[in-house]
């Protein structure tokens, strides 16, 4: 898909260009196809010059990119006169790379990786959470770049579980059991209008950039006590809601209650392809929620 250039305004002045991107962004897009198979091993990599137009950067960045995918063992035979070319052994034995990264806070770890996955030409999204707050949020980077036409996904599937609103939810759960109503009533508030906004963003991409979106949302007849991110079948997401006792403001009044704040859940990444253990977890995690996804889980509508 071809993105047509910011019409010049009257005075004859261009728009403003969006910010540079830097040697590392242009190093985690490469990355992320590398390791979801875009680019497979053996293959030659794009020219410099080529990489350094579609990235909108100089050719040093591009370089620089290039050195770290190859300081990780992803790329061989850099040269001057001719492309990288793709390492023929992505280390399975290695000990992992991304994976090594300390887990860090979901808001914090979620929004760089989903946007990495919106390099690969077909775009694959599983996502199990009590609410789509999280994953909200992590769209909007992607989403800026498309806009900008800095990416251009071909296709776009987005599956999503949450709990059902016809059960008794374990979290957020009031101290005073008589406040269970009230309560139930804002997180159903809140799941929906999160999963409307989301649905809407992505769908939108269909009239604006002529993007195959599908976004499906599913109930589950349980409340998930991890949150679970499946990116392109190639990363598994994983963190623990950690329940905690706090206050918060529920139609207009004080409300005591038991709650995990999801957004600050530490988040522990696994990646196919950089060793057994993590390629495993990716492995069972896909097949863990294709299970959920296709036995006990019912069609959810997004209503009030």
């Amino acid at each position: 898909m071809v993105v047509d250039p910011e019409p010049a305004s009257a005075s004859g002045r261009n728009r403003p260009q969006p910010p540079q991107v830097t040697h590392r962004e242009v190093a985690d897009v490469l990355r992320t196809r590398i390791r979801s198979g875009v680019l497979r091993p053996g293959q030659r990599m794009p020219t410099q010059a080529v990489l350094a137009e579609e990235f909108g950067v100089e050719r040093g960045a591009v370089r620089e990119a290039l050195r770290i995918l190859q300081a990780e063992r992803l790329l061989t035979n850099m040269s001057k006169g001719s492309p990288a070319t793709v390492a023929s052994d992505l280390g399975l034995d290695r000990a992992p790379t991304g994976p090594e990264v300390p887990p860090q806070p979901t808001m914090v770890a979620l929004g760089p990786r989903v946007t990495g996955a919106f390099a690969a030409p077909h775009v694959s999204i599983d996502a199990l959470c009590l609410t789509s707050v999280s994953l909200t949020l992590a769209m909007g980077e992607p989403l800026r770049r498309i806009h900008e036409g800095r990416m251009e996904p071909a296709k776009v599937d987005v599956r999503i579980l949450l709990p059902s609103r016809n059960i008794d939810l374990a979290f957020p759960a009031p101290v005073d059991r008589s406040d269970s109503e009230r309560l139930q009533r804002r997180w159903l508030a809140q799941r929906n209008a999160q999963g409307q906004v989301l649905r809407h963003n992505l769908l939108a991409l269909r009239s604006t950039h002529g993007i195959d979106v599908r976004v499906t949302f599913r109930a589950l007849p349980f409340t998930p006590p991890v949150k679970l991110y499946l990116l392109n079948g190639a990363e598994a997401l994983f963190a623990y809601y950690t329940l905690v006792r706090r206050e918060a403001e529920v139609d207009h009044e004080p409300l005591e209650m038991y709650d995990a704040e999801g957004t600050r859940s530490m988040l522990f990444a696994f990646e196919r392809g950089v060793g057994l253990r993590d390629t495993t977890f990716v492995e069972q995690s896909c097949l863990w929620f294709n299970a959920l996804w296709e036995t006990i889980s019912s069609e959810l509508v997004l209503t009030d």
